[in-house]
């Protein structure tokens, strides 16, 4: 017997969180299937909406206006400015510990690499690191985590022409841990704040990092540390160090595995929780019942194949990088429900040989229809009742663009609502 509910979201990211959320407080009955664990570990933590222009302009200052001038395949067409808008505002309800919610504008925030990046939302933490803020910055690298070059950032921000004075400086981290400690590592090492062993004495963990760090500022007006600063409460760490230093602390988004996106991930989900979203995670959704109309979703679970039931579906299972859209020597499909994803026959003709160019697999994905249910090669609806959200659909980059984020959290909330709308 099939495990019934009215709506099912397939997929835990971005947009399979939005999804549900939307959906569950439309007042329906939701289920979250999803395979893996959130992509959101793999993501810096910042949400983007629009970065850049499809043909490269920018960087964008308002993704707002931005948004009616692109392309009528891009996913914004569908939902449009007032549905990324109440969607942005469902984000800002529920991820309380992020900021940029008092302007339109982007913020332009530096990176683990030397980059400045334009972003609508990020953490708390980040706040003191905006690369529009004129006051002179120390960032501060540790010589066992190799992925933060501190001062190979601070040349390439200094070379990025930013409004400010910016070093960077190396230094041990307090305790001793090894080369390839895992970054949550130090985050419980500073969370605990228990004591360290430095210069043959002990201090806790937290005065420690401040105390090595303190004759490194040479007059900086803040200093950035990778974004370890703290899992279960960051803002501690923060405070703690911004006492000991005198000057304002902020973390700069790392690559994965990352801090921020884990925390997201956390918040999120404690939102679906209270939303009261059942959900089942760890098994794979691989076949559909159903014609024209699809009755009933199966999940692969120890060999066993359950049923899950649903009036209304919402695929959410991410791009060709989350395996939501697959592709061989044949062709580019969609596998679960084999949704018509445009592509051209010769693969010759999938990439461009400039490494930097347009690349149409960039686009891969399906094509919807203005309520995002997933549309065949002649435009009509494959499913009544199945819409699509983030990165499986097509039509855009949001590599280049700089707009994953938030296409997954506007076409979320859009699939969800419109799904929950459908079974009242």
């Amino acid at each position: 017997m099939a495990i019934e509910s009215q709506v099912a979201v397939i997929g835990g990211g971005l947009a399979g969180v939005f999804s549900a959320l939307a959906a569950a407080r439309e007042g329906a009955d939701v289920r979250l299937l999803s395979y893996k664990q959130s992509t959101l570990a793999q993501a810096s933590g910042l949400v983007d909406l629009q970065g850049y222009t499809p043909t490269g302009d920018g960087p964008v200052v308002d993704p707002y206006e931005a948004i009616p001038a692109l392309p009528d395949e891009h996913p914004y067409s569908a939902v449009g400015v007032d549905g990324v808008r109440e969607a942005i505002a469902l984000f800002d309800e529920v991820a309380d510990r992020y900021r940029g919610a008092h302007t339109d504008r982007n913020a332009l925030l530096p990176t683990h690499g030397g980059t400045v990046k334009p972003t609508a939302r990020y953490p708390a933490g980040a706040a003191a690191g905006l690369a529009s803020d004129d006051r002179d910055a120390l960032l501060v690298g540790f010589e066992t985590l190799v992925d933060f070059d501190a001062p190979h950032a601070a040349s390439h921000l200094r070379n990025a022409g930013v409004p400010f004075e910016v070093r960077g400086v190396s230094v041990a981290f307090p305790g001793d841990l090894n080369p390839d400690a895992k970054v949550t590592r130090y985050a419980k090492l500073l969370d605990e704040d228990g004591e360290v062993s430095v210069g043959g004495g002990a201090r806790r963990a937290r005065d420690a990092l401040a105390a090595t760090v303190e004759p490194h500022l040479d007059g900086a007006e803040r200093v950035g540390f990778p974004a370890v600063l703290g899992d279960e409460d960051p803002a501690a760490v923060r405070d703690s160090l911004e006492a000991a230093l005198g000057v304002p602390v902020f973390e700069v988004p790392m690559g994965p595995p990352s801090l921020p996106g884990l925390r997201l991930g956390d918040d999120l989900y404690a939102a679906l929780d209270a939303a009261g979203v059942s959900m089942e995670t760890g098994n794979p959704v691989v076949d559909y019942d159903g014609e024209g109309r699809i009755e009933e979703v199966v999940v692969e679970r120890n060999g066993a194949r359950i049923p899950f039931a649903a009036a209304e579906f919402v695929l959410a299972t991410g791009g060709l990088v989350g395996k939501g859209i697959g592709s061989d020597r044949e062709g580019v499909e969609e596998p679960i429900f084999d949704c018509h994803v445009p592509h051209a026959e010769d693969r010759y003709e999938w990439f461009d040989r400039d490494a930097f160019g347009d690349h149409p697999f960039a686009r891969f994905g399906v094509r919807t229809d203005d309520d995002l249910r997933p549309v065949d090669a002649d435009g009509a609806a494959e499913f009544e009742n199945l819409r699509a959200a983030g990165s499986v659909l097509g039509g855009y980059d949001f590599a280049a663009e700089k707009s994953g984020s938030g296409v997954s959290i506007a076409t979320g909330h859009a699939a969800g609502t419109a799904a929950a709308e459908a079974v009242r």
